[in-house]
């Protein structure tokens, strides 16, 4: 395993792959993705989550493929199986706001200056749904035998991810604002024992990391409850 900050390793075979976007964060840091507790406090969570269970707007989500350096999405339910809602501008501002307040805390850890984002996607996962292994800027390439050859980027204005999370993990049972199963596995990064890191969080948190193919990523399956995540993927400049 290739250390990649204090207490994270990544699989040596994908640290040493050729990657067109390589962007992370001073290896000397314990970790190299940014947890912000409480970005959003709990009562607009529940606006929030209030809003995308009433409202009749959602859409399933896309799938990117490349064929002939064309990219298509598309709908794949083997792949990804989740719904995107669309906020309102009251909800979005709030939203905004936040994220500027903890704009300058994300780009000193992550050394980028963000220029521009994609709109904000309400991500609504109920049971059953997930999304498999992928890497937010990339397509993964196979070889013959299901192996990891290598990626192609498709995505190039994708620097930095943040996932905002608008209801809470819990390890059995969920409801209207918790949810069991869901968690935000990253694929290719471990800590020293072996372990894989998993996260686990509550409402108002948000996870920030690099967009490239070291920071691959699946949402495992939903057991039961309702898991809303606010994501955004965002440009910048790097020295």
């Amino acid at each position: 395993m290739t250390q990649i900050s204090n207490h994270v390793f990544c699989d040596d075979h994908i640290a040493a792959m050729k990657l067109d976007n390589r962007l992370m964060p001073n290896p000397y840091y314990d970790y190299p993705y940014l947890l912000i507790e409480g970005f959003i406090p709990p009562e607009l969570c529940d606006r929030i989550v209030a809003y995308t269970r009433a409202a009749s707007d959602a859409e399933q989500a896309m799938v990117k493929s490349t064929l002939h350096g064309v990219v298509d999405p598309d709908v794949d339910e083997q792949i990804r199986k989740t719904a995107i809602h669309k906020l309102p501008d009251a909800l979005l501002e709030e939203y905004r706001r936040a994220f500027l307040r903890n704009q300058q805390r994300i780009e000193e850890f992550f050394h980028i200056a963000l220029t521009t984002a994609t709109e904000v996607q309400a991500l609504e996962y109920t049971e059953g749904a997930f999304y498999i292994k992928h890497a937010d800027d990339s397509n993964e390439l196979l070889d013959a035998e299901g192996e990891t050859a290598g990626f192609v980027q498709v995505a190039p204005q994708r620097k930095i991810t943040t996932v905002l999370f608008a209801t809470s993990h819990v390890p059995a049972g969920g409801d209207a604002t918790h949810f069991s199963g869901g968690e935000l596995c990253f694929n290719y990064l471990c800590d020293a024992d072996g372990t894989p890191i998993v996260f686990r969080p509550q409402a108002g948190d948000m996870v920030v990391f690099p967009s490239n193919p070291l920071f691959s990523h699946e949402v495992l399956p939903v057991t039961a409850g309702y898991r809303l995540t606010l994501v955004q993927w965002h440009n910048g400049i790097t020295a």
